[in-house]
């Protein structure tokens, strides 16, 4: 018996060499994509980069301590504390993590979580076997056992709890992508480009086109029937320039910001027209409740943007200024562009600048309630912006860094569209990234991929409940959530 123990202590010992050599070299092999998968993952995302170098370093000092005899036990220690770590962080994964790709190498890479949890359990009764063969005081091994497993399950909590926060609050600028969330029910080919989302509720969607703004397109998603409906509009002789068109049904917007023109409807009741507002300036606008209609308009004097409101009181349509909201980076002008879009679950107004990396929430007088940041790092805009003297313009030139293309709520949620890619991340064709935000909490929860034909650019969509809708160029797509 005495000449099997050293055997068996050894063989664990190589056992060991073989598992950590082994796996080191397959992730130097493809380092690139061993950084990636651990930049995925939702336990250690935020610090993938020192992580995946200190993995490696640590398997290999392991490997070395555990070939020298003298070290052998300091190595077993180790070993036992680092397969520690690595379940903890399998149990992570399994019990509140939404998914995370494997950060293995070889042959390890194609286990499942279950299998690699088993085979983890496996080597740390093995070092906890080898520990004890060498070690004579049986307490004071008990003590170091159980300190190393105390150790390393406080180690990974706070590991990931302190990734979830950078990654929620401190703009590190890394995803957390949820696998197959959206789900294509339908496509729908609406032969131009150009189309926008002006409503999407449980039974329609209503879309508009700038060629034919007194036009809505009635789609029911349910029977696939499609109707057009006409709007009415007064003084049709004047010189409209850009129509815009939003619904809520029964109502409807129509308006031109650059002669001034306002008016709401309503749809499949006669007379349409409810209420017109004139000599109202402004860029774009949103409809809130209660025929409130936020707006943005460019100040006369500076040019730049501010917000507003305008809603009906005893003396008839009152306008409400907010010129303190936007801050300027730069001239006011470009630097604060963006969308401002109506939630109507919580009555807000939420404003999402096109150039930095800012969202301002506001309530339904355009008061401004809090900020809140995406997870891009890009805090002043980066505008790459020139003046041309002949036609008294500025135009904004091709480096100019556009943070958020496009953004939809419905809830709690805020859904940020972005063509910019965070760490560890690699162009997909044929794809668009969706960031979501809990906009009340000012935090990030994940990202998802909607999927199209490659070569195809998503222009705008909606949210309702667990279904988006989505104009990519020519055709509309219908997608489910999938929790």
């Amino acid at each position: 018996m005495k000449k099997i123990i050293p055997i068996i202590q050894t063989l664990i010992c190589y056992l060991f060499i073989v598992l950590f050599i082994y796996a080191a070299v397959s992730k130097l092999i493809d380092f690139e994509t061993f950084q990636t998968q651990l930049g995925q993952s939702p336990v250690i995302s935020a610090y993938a980069s020192i992580v995946s170098y200190g993995i490696l370093i640590i398997e290999l000092l392991i490997s070395i301590l555990l070939g020298i005899k003298k070290y052998q036990k300091l190595g077993l220690y180790c070993a036992l504390f680092l397969m520690n770590v690595f379940t903890i962080y399998i149990i992570i994964i399994l019990k509140f993590a939404p998914f995370t790709p494997c950060s293995c190498g070889g042959i390890l890479e194609d286990m499942g979580w279950n299998e690699h949890l088993i085979f983890n359990l496996i080597f740390i009764i093995l070092a906890i076997l080898g520990i004890s063969i060498i070690s004579n005081n049986y307490r004071i091994t008990t003590s170091k056992i159980s300190l190393i497993f105390i150790v390393g399950i406080l180690f990974m909590i706070g590991l990931f709890q302190k990734s979830q926060f950078e990654k929620s609050y401190n703009n590190s600028f890394i995803r957390e992508f949820l696998p197959h969330h959206s789900n294509q029910l339908s496509k729908l080919n609406l032969k131009q480009e150009g189309f926008t989302i002006s409503e999407f509720d449980s039974c329609f969607v209503y879309l508009s086109h700038p060629s034919a703004p007194l036009y809505l397109l009635q789609y029911d998603y349910h029977t696939n029937k499609i109707d057009t409906l006409h709007l009415e509009i007064k003084k049709k002789e004047l010189p409209y320039k850009r129509l815009i068109t939003q619904v809520d049904y029964p109502t409807y917007i129509i308006g031109d910001g650059s002669i001034g023109i306002l008016q709401i409807g309503q749809l499949n009741a006669k007379p349409t027209l409810l209420t017109y507002y004139q000599n109202i300036y402004y860029n774009s606008y949103a409809l809130g409740n209660n025929h409130h209609i936020g707006f943005v308009a460019a100040e006369p004097q500076t040019k730049s943007n501010i917000l507003g409101v305008i809603y009906p009181s005893e003396k008839g349509e009152t306008i409400k200024l907010n010129k303190t909201s936007l801050k300027n980076q730069i001239n006011g002008t470009f630097d604060t562009d963006g969308l401002l879009i109506w939630n109507k679950e919580n009555n807000h107004f939420l404003y999402s600048y096109y150039y930095r990396n800012e969202v301002i929430v506001l309530d339904t007088m355009m008061n401004e309630l809090y900020h809140l940041n995406s997870i891009d790092t890009i805090t002043k805009a980066q505008i790459d912006m020139a003046y041309y003297a002949k036609t008294d313009q500025y135009k904004i030139g091709p480096r100019t860094i556009r943070v958020h293309e496009y953004s939809a709520t419905y809830g709690d949620k805020l859904y940020i569209y972005s063509r910019r890619f965070g760490k560890y991340e690699e162009e997909i064709s044929g794809t668009s990234i969706i960031d979501v935000y809990d906009y009340p909490n000012k935090s990030y929860l994940y990202s998802f991929y909607l999927y199209h034909l490659p070569q195809e650019k998503l222009r705008n969509f909606r949210v309702f409940k667990n279904y988006i809708f989505a104009v990519v160029d020519k055709e509309l797509y219908f997608y489910e959530l999938i929790k």
